[in-house]
C-alpha cells in the first residue's frame, strides 16, 4: 500500500504543493431519493457555460496556488458521465491544460452511472486521460434500484462494464449500498456475489444515511420508509466484511475493499488529511490549512467565476482542529494513524495531545496500539462513529 505512506521529503502539510484535484460536475439525469449532494437535473442546464466557468476557475486557482506534481484526480457529481462526448472532451482538455504535470502512475478517476456510459463516451474519457471508473451500481435487484430512484437496471451494469473494457479501462470500482428500504440480508448477499463475479479491483460499500432535504427524509418523517432493523443492518455489514475477506479483498478503510495496490489513492488524500484542490459548484478544497467551499448553484457559480474565485466561504483551520481532523479521518483507515506522520505535520506528539481520548478508547477496546500508532480494533470497526466523535472538539485550548 505505497500510497498510504507519507512522503517525508514534502515537509509539513501547510507548505506542500497540492498533488490531488477534485472536480465537481453537478448534473444528473434525475435526483435519487437518498441523494443530498450538490446536483441538479440536467434538463435545460447551461452545461457548456458551466464547463467554461470551471476552466476559468482552474486557471485562477493554479495562478493563486501552483500545484505540485499531480498524483490523483477525481471527478464527482452529480453524474459526470451525463456530459456529451464533445463536452467531455472539452472538460478533459481543460484539466490537462491547467494541471499538465502528472505523475507517471497518476490515478484519474471519474464517477459514472451505468445508465449514462456508452462506448463513445468511455472512449473519449480514456483518451482524455481518465484511467479509473467508479460505477454507482448500489444493488443487483431491479426492484431495489427503482425503489431508491436509480435510472439503471442490472443489464445496464454489465453493458457498461463491457463498454469500459472495450474502451481500454482495466481499473474499475463499483459502489454498493446496504440498509436500503425493503433490502434483506439475502438480497445483499446476492448483490455481493454478483459484484465479486465481476472480479474488479475495488469495491466501495456504504450504508444508507437518511439525509435532510431528500425524498427519503420526507418519507422517514411520515413513517413511510421501510428500513431494515439496526440489528439486521449490523449483520449486513458483518456479512460484507466476511465475504470480501474470503474473496481476497483487503478492507483498507471502513467502507472500502480492494485488491493489493488498488486502494483509492485520491480518497487516501482525504483520510491522511492532506491538501487537495476542490473545483466546481459546491466543491470543498483544503490547501495550506485553509478550507473553502464554492458557491453551489450552477448559474450563481458561473456568475461567481466572472468576479474571480467563486467562493461561498473560506476559513483557516486552526492547528487544534487540524489535529482533531487527523485522528477522525485517519482512523477510518484500517492501517490506522501514524505518530510519526502526526509529528511531521504538527510538530507535536499524538500521545500527549490526545492522551485522555486515546486512553479511554484503548480501555474500551475500541482502539489498539500498533508499531506506528493506533488503529480501530475489530470491535471498533463496528462502532467507528463513536470513536471518531471522541476527537471532535476534544482539545481544550489553554
Amino acid at each position: 500500500m505505497a500510497e498510504l505512506k507519507h512522503n517525508k521529503q514534502n515537509g509539513h502539510l501547510g507548505s506542500r504543493k497540492p498533488q490531488a484535484v477534485y472536480l465537481h460536475i453537478p448534473f444528473c439525469t434525475n435526483k435519487c431519493f437518498y441523494c443530498d449532494f450538490n446536483s441538479y437535473v440536467l434538463k435545460d442546464q447551461p452545461v457548456m457555460d458551466y464547463l467554461v466557468a470551471l476552466d476559468r476557475e482552474m486557471e485562477l486557482t493554479v495562478k493563486q496556488t501552483p500545484p505540485g506534481q499531480i498524483k490523483s484526480i477525481f471527478v464527482g457529481g452529480g453524474t459526470p458521465t451525463v456530459l456529451k462526448p464533445d463536452e467531455m472532451a472539452y472538460f478533459l482538455k481543460s484539466v490537462r491544460t491547467h494541471f499538465p504535470d502528472w505523475s507517471d502512475d497518476i490515478e484519474f478517476s471519474m464517477e459514472a452511472n451505468p445508465g449514462t456510459t456508452d462506448l463513445e463516451k468511455l472512449t473519449v474519457m480514456r483518451e482524455g486521460g481518465v484511467n479509473r471508473v467508479s460505477f454507482g451500481v448500489q444493488a443487483f435487484q431491479n426492484d431495489l434500484l427503482s425503489g431508491i430512484g436509480r435510472i439503471h437496471n442490472t443489464d445496464d451494469v454489465y453493458k457498461s462494464l463491457e463498454n469500459a473494457r472495450k474502451a481500454g479501462f482495466d481499473n474499475m470500482s463499483i459502489d454498493l449500498m446496504f440498509g436500503l428500504p425493503n433490502q434483506t440480508l439475502e438480497m445483499l448477499s446476492e448483490s455481493v456475489t454478483k459484484a465479486l463475479e465481476l472480479n474488479l479491483n475495488h469495491y466501495s460499500i456504504y450504508s444508507l444515511k437518511v439525509e435532510e432535504n431528500t425524498l427519503f427524509h420526507t418519507m422517514y418523517q411520515k413513517n413511510q420508509l421501510p428500513l431494515p432493523h439496526e440489528d439486521d443492518e449490523l449483520q449486513m455489514y458483518l456479512l460484507l466484511m466476511d465475504r470480501m475477506k474470503q474473496a481476497g479483498y483487503n478492507q483498507y478503510e471502513i467502507s472500502n475493499f480492494s485488491k493489493s495496490g488498488f486502494e483509492s489513492r485520491h480518497n487516501m488524500t482525504y483520510w491522511l488529511n492532506e491538501d487537495y484542490y476542490g473545483l466546481g459548484a459546491g466543491a470543498h478544497g483544503y490547501v495550506g490549512r485553509q478550507r473553502h467551499m464554492n458557491i453551489k448553484g450552477v448559474n450563481p457559480y458561473v456568475e461567481g467565476v466572472k468576479q474571480g474565485l467563486p467562493r461561498l466561504d473560506s476559513f483557516p483551520i486552526s492547528k487544534e482542529e487540524a489535529m482533531e481532523d487527523f485522528l477522525m479521518v485517519g482512523l477510518r483507515v484500517m492501517q490506522g494513524v501514524s505518530k510519526a506522520h502526526f509529528e511531521e505535520q504538527f510538530e507535536d506528539h499524538m500521545d500527549i495531545v490526545f492522551a485522555k481520548q486515546l486512553d479511554k478508547m484503548l480501555s474500551a477496546e475500541l482502539l489498539e496500539a500498533t508499531a506506528e500508532g493506533y488503529r480501530l480494533s475489530q470491535k471498533g470497526i463496528l462502532f467507528g462513529n463513536d470513536v471518531f466523535a471522541e476527537f471532535v472538539g476534544s482539545i481544550v485550548t489553554n
